[in-house]
């Protein structure tokens, strides 16, 4: 019997909304740190702004997830999308780092609605038979956007200045917000949804997979960047810039592995394979940490870290879907959302205080105690994995 298609009219949209946002968001999450530090932050204070944004992220998934179970995912993710651009616009008039501050909490907390909502819809867009496939493919939407988001947002950063960035990109979202309005309407639930309702202890676990992963990863964004910059990295070809060289890398290995996981096929239990993914984590961080050189290490160690990075999300997720009822996924996905955020803000923190220490005494070289304390973390998450796989089970047939 043919397998049901995966690439309907509704899981395009979806697919290029996902695209859209991350494009949009990647530009950001480089650049506002830079803006900071030209404002006269730290380094370590740098970081804070991503704290703060994941901070908000992480609690606001707890509501918006469960207030899209009420309202409609459709809704979530419209309203959501222009929220998220009239913040953006915001932080071009901003003159002083402490509003950005102010600003990146309830911003996070929008960015939390529109993830949870897009994540629950598809639920009704993927065939239950292809879930791990086909999040396997949509989950090339978001490195896409991370592949150019950073280029284009550092290029911009360099050429035309952050006011320009946040402009364009509040405009870009809420053009986001318009196309959402094309999603399928949501099912009619059978009985009413509440406001507000905490996750099942069912979530355990994949929720403390996903905040071990998130320890480790949390600085990369923000420090990685910073890190080129201190060392000087030559551009390549002595024309392309290199500073966003892991972000680029990163995102490449997500799309190398989930083109060869597509080929290949998950099986009837993918849950099986995340183990060895979150090993693949550690083991690119260690490298990072260890390896000698510069643009190369970068390179190297991103390529093998999104690969293993991307299937634990795919995985993760695709265990969420199956095990979680359609008038609480919205629910669902805002708890995973708020213990993937909760632990990119908390190792931020940590990992930004770690460099930022060894960085004033020991100079660029202080980047390198960062990424080995990342390692570390990373490898919290192998025991959890393997608690996950003892509630699992074989994807519907």
């Amino acid at each position: 019997m043919r397998p049901p298609s995966l690439w309907t009219r509704h899981f395009t949209l979806v697919f290029a909304i996902t695209f859209i946002t991350f494009f949009a968001a990647f530009q950001l999450f480089p650049t506002a740190p830079l803006r900071l530090l030209a404002l006269g932050a730290g380094v370590a204070e740098s970081g804070a702004f991503l704290t703060a944004f994941t901070a908000g992220s992480s609690l606001g998934a707890l509501v918006t997830g469960p207030l899209g179970d009420r309202l409609g995912q459709r809704r979530m993710v419209a309203g959501c999308a222009v929220g998220f651009g009239l913040f953006l616009a915001a932080y071009g008039l901003l003159k002083v780092r402490w509003a950005f501050y102010v600003l990146a909490f309830p911003h996070g907390v929008v960015w939390s609605g529109l993830l949870t909502a897009t994540m629950a819809t598809l639920g009704h867009v993927l065939p239950p038979a292809r879930r791990a496939d086909g999040l396997s493919i949509y989950g090339l939407a978001s490195p896409g956007g991370v592949v150019f988001g950073p280029m284009v947002g550092l290029a911009l950063y360099r050429h035309v200045g952050f006011h320009a960035i946040a402009g364009g990109l509040g405009a870009v979202f809420v053009v986001l917000g318009a196309l959402s309005l094309s999603l399928p309407p949501d099912p009619v639930h059978r009985e009413p949804v509440p406001a507000f309702r905490w996750p099942g202890r069912d979530l355990l676990a994949p929720c403390s997979v996903l905040f071990a992963t998130a320890l480790g990863y949390g600085a990369l964004g923000t420090y990685t960047a910073q890190e080129a910059l201190a060392l000087r990295f030559p551009p390549l070809f002595g024309v392309i810039p290199t500073e966003a060289a892991f972000l680029t890398a990163m995102a490449a290995g997500m799309v190398g592995m989930r083109l060869f996981m597509t080929r290949v096929g998950f099986g009837a239990r993918p849950t099986r394979l995340l183990p060895g993914m979150l090993w693949t984590c550690a083991a690119a961080l260690a490298l990072l940490a260890l390896l000698p050189g510069g643009p190369g290490r970068h390179a190297l160690a991103a390529l093998l870290y999104g690969g293993g990075y991307s299937m634990v999300h795919t995985l993760v997720n695709a265990h969420v879907l199956e095990a979680t009822p359609a008038s609480r996924r919205g629910s669902a996905f805002g708890a995973t959302l708020f213990s993937f955020d909760s632990g990119i803000g908390l190792g931020s923190f940590l990992i930004g205080n770690i460099i930022g220490w060894n960085c004033r005494h020991f100079g660029p070289a202080g980047f390198r105690a960062g990424w080995a304390a990342a390692a570390l973390l990373a490898l919290a998450g192998v025991p959890l994995a393997h608690r996950l796989l003892r509630q699992d089970r074989p994807l519907a047939g």
